[in-house]
């Protein structure tokens, strides 16, 4: 029977992405997704900022995409990548959802923590 704490991911679809983003390359690929915001970024573009082969980036986001982290679409000649924003949000939700047994979570001052 599988899982379901928040409406909007399964925890199908939420080993999915985690396995996703459990490589560096793959992560480092959806950082760059994300903060290139709404306007996405084409493979080439990726791949010099990234530093990694374009045969090797197009697996990795082919898996993205795969897991419901980025979208892709076709401009022309280029495609496309951007994150899927509404997925990682949902994401997010779910490993939180009964964060600090719903109550209101206190953050500690890193700049105070002796073991950070």
């Amino acid at each position: 029977m599988e899982v379901s704490i928040s409406p909007l991911i399964t925890e199908t679809h939420a080993v999915k992405s985690l396995a996703a983003l459990a490589q560096a390359q793959r992560l480092r690929a959806f950082r760059a997704l994300v903060v290139a915001g709404s306007d996405g970024l084409t493979p080439g573009v990726m791949a010099e900022q990234l530093d990694i082969a374009a045969s090797a980036l197009s697996f990795h986001l082919k898996e993205l995409v795969h897991s419901g982290l980025a979208s892709c679409e076709p401009r022309g000649r280029n495609l496309i990548y951007r994150a899927n924003f509404e997925h990682m949000t949902a994401l997010l939700a779910y490993l939180t959802e009964h964060c600090c047994q719903g109550q209101a979570c206190a953050v500690p001052d890193v700049s105070q923590c002796s073991t950070c």
